[in-house]
């Protein structure tokens, strides 16, 4: 039977040609937003670059910033993660050793990377600044990772002995903590501090699909697998075709506890489907039992106890993960999500500022830009940067948005909160593109 095409018109993603086939099938993983990736991609088994494809194969071992990238792109485009992720020159100049042939069909994605447009000028003037750069700031980032980290097991040390709420939810709080400022060195070359995000028994792994090669490239769009991972619980997709009112509305009200059940969730999810699909277990994953044994070890209160009070801590932690990370800079009425109106031009890096409303009632504390997804904008367009050298980089921003009439919009946490949850009840496609008119 011929597809009835009428009925699937709505499937349509603003930013590509076709509809994102992993949104197809079910469940929705970071392992099946890849298959579809392959799918999708026009790359034909290798790694297409604009419109020439790499067999990167052979240089995977090699790659400073560690094999996982290489290994798991293979058969995509990384069109867009390879520009956002090498802001010197030196690996485009090695590009040439790598060229197979020119790709047979067009990309699928519509974003665009010219060398006049406002990513590329904006990237030109970055690197020069970043070669005259004092990078001491880093020493202060990972000097607060450690802190956090450490005070994840003091917290939960005391709170379990002296059976205090009050001291396990602030080893919730440094457990969520931890995550968020993990999340600095997802984008980086691997080091010993993204293992300790597995501390919430959610991996880094997955987390660097889902996070940095899906959400970072293709923000609020159908192929960001951070958006689809929730639905249906949660849809910030505006059109009936993808939740009707009252889901929308039942969403806002569930959202608490979509919050509280993350972490766990992310783990029985990848346990259930290591037993009936294929293993997504690591070793790593071992990492998350290490403050319950520690808990048990220490504190002489017993198996069961100790297992509780790590349930509470991590539930704690897991909303105020929840909490924090879907209202701090994506969702609200006026962001671009796929569907509405899109600028006439498709640079990339006017796309990432579009899908973002800064955070601007928290630049003034390292911790809390560290710990609440902050100089969003700037790590958007520069991920592998030091969240301690973002800030240093606000001239040449500035400059650059001068020159091409685009603003970077900032709110403070309850305007993303009252945001977030007016997003999730939208029904309307915005008509207006972005850029038509200035935030208020």
């Amino acid at each position: 039977m011929a597809p009835n095409v009428k009925e699937d018109a709505w499937k349509v993603s603003g930013i590509s040609r076709t509809y994102p086939s992993y949104r197809q099938h079910m469940p929705i993983t970071g392992e099946s937003w890849l298959e579809g990736k392959n799918a999708d991609d026009e790359a034909e088994g290798l790694w297409r670059i604009n419109d020439k494809l790499y067999d990167l194969t052979d240089f995977a071992a090699r790659h400073p910033g560690g094999a996982f990238w290489i290994k798991s792109t293979r058969g995509t485009d990384i069109t867009e993660l390879f520009e956002s992720h090498h802001i010197e020159e030196r690996a485009r100049g090695m590009l040439s050793k790598f060229e197979v042939r020119q790709a047979s069909k067009p990309r699928n994605y519509k974003f665009t990377l010219k060398d006049d447009g406002f990513y590329m000028t904006l990237k030109r003037r970055v690197r020069e600044k970043l070669r005259k750069l004092d990078y001491t700031p880093t020493k202060k980032t990972e000097f607060l990772h450690l802190g956090i980290l450490i005070s994840v097991f003091l917290f939960s040390w005391l709170g379990t002995v002296l059976d205090s709420l009050l001291i396990r939810s602030l080893a919730g709080l440094a457990l969520c903590w931890v995550a968020t400022a993990t999340h600095n060195y997802f984008h980086q070359r691997d080091s010993w501090r993204m293992y300790t995000f597995n501390l919430t028994l959610m991996n880094f792994r997955s987390w660097r699909i889902s996070h940095a090669l899906s959400h970072h490239v293709y923000s609020n769009s159908l192929h960001d697998l951070e958006m689809s991972m929730f639905e249906p619980f949660m849809c910030w997709v505006p059109g009936r075709q993808y939740a009707s009112k009252m889901q929308r509305w039942v969403s806002v009200v569930i959202s608490p506890v979509v919050y509280v059940v993350l972490f766990q969730t992310q783990i029985i999810l990848r346990l259930v489907l290591s037993l009936v699909k294929r293993n997504l277990l690591h070793w790593d994953d071992l990492i998350g039992l290490s403050l319950p044994t520690f808990l048990y070890l220490s504190t002489g209160v017993g198996l069961k106890a100790s297992l509780v009070s790590w349930q509470i801590i991590v539930a704690i932690g897991s909303f105020i993960f929840g909490f924090v990370g879907l209202t701090a800079a994506h969702h609200d009425p006026r962001i671009l999500h796929d569907g509405d109106a899109q600028r006439k031009d498709f640079d990339w890096g006017l796309y990432q500022l579009d899908t973002i409303i800064d955070r601007g009632d928290i630049k003034w504390s390292d911790l809390l830009v560290l710990t609440h997804f902050g100089e969003h904008a700037l790590h958007h367009l520069f991920p592998t940067l030091d969240h301690g050298v973002l800030k240093h980089l606000y001239p040449e921003l500035r400059q650059t948005m001068k020159e091409f009439d685009v603003e970077l919009r900032e709110i403070n946490h309850w305007g993303h909160i009252k945001g977030q949850n007016q997003q999730l009840l939208r029904m309307d496609k915005n008509p207006l593109a972005p850029g038509s008119k200035k935030f208020k």
